[in-house]
């Protein structure tokens, strides 16, 4: 696996980048919406634990089984922070990646999501030598199960009721991209 870690990522529209202090606001206004949270399976975090999260987040660490690289998505026309997106080290030894994401819903509909995920796949499989990437969806989240489809996951997985928040029992979706999936789609 390639260990350094080359940023920013930069598309036409968005610039993914490591958090910044100054960034903190902005991502306090997403992370404190109950609906943004719906889809986590945990609460609202308090400022507490909104700090640590934050902190955390600051970090550009991807070495390790658990390391996740969280960078800020950046509207470049206007520096607007919308949301993050992740790229955990699910397991090292079987070249194996885990991407997410989460947005402020103000900047929804206009493909942010996709784009942002779009090119963090893109890292993971050119930069950090990721044989595989999945994602962990609710089915429930339409907007996120859309993301993925677009980027050309397959479902592989209908988990049920495996997860529970609020005495609520809630499904999950597995969906994957194998790297040579992902280079036909690209034409490499």
């Amino acid at each position: 696996m390639n260990h350094q870690i080359w940023l920013p990522i930069v598309s036409e529209r968005l610039v993914l980048r490591p958090f910044e202090p100054s960034d903190r606001p902005d991502y306090d206004a997403y992370h404190t919406r109950p609906e943004v949270y719906r889809f986590l399976y945990t609460p609202v975090p308090d400022e507490d634990v909104l700090a640590e999260q934050f902190s955390a987040a600051m970090s550009t660490r991807l070495e390790e089984d658990g390391d996740t690289l969280r960078l800020a998505v950046i509207r470049q026309v206007d520096s607007a922070l919308l949301g993050e997106v992740l790229l955990k080290m699910a397991n090292k030894a079987a070249l194996q990646g885990e991407v997410g994401y989460i947005f402020n819903p103000t900047f929804a509909g206009a493909g942010y999501a996709t784009e942002a995920a779009r090119m963090m796949v893109g890292f993971g499989f050119r930069q950090c030598g990721f044989h595989r990437i999945f994602a962990r969806l609710d089915p429930l989240n339409a907007g996120s199960v859309g993301v993925v489809e677009r980027l050309g996951f397959r479902r592989e997985a209908h988990l049920l009721q495996n997860d529970r928040f609020d005495d609520t029992w809630g499904d999950e979706f597995i969906y994957a991209l194998l790297k040579a999936e992902w280079e036909d789609r690209q034409g490499l």
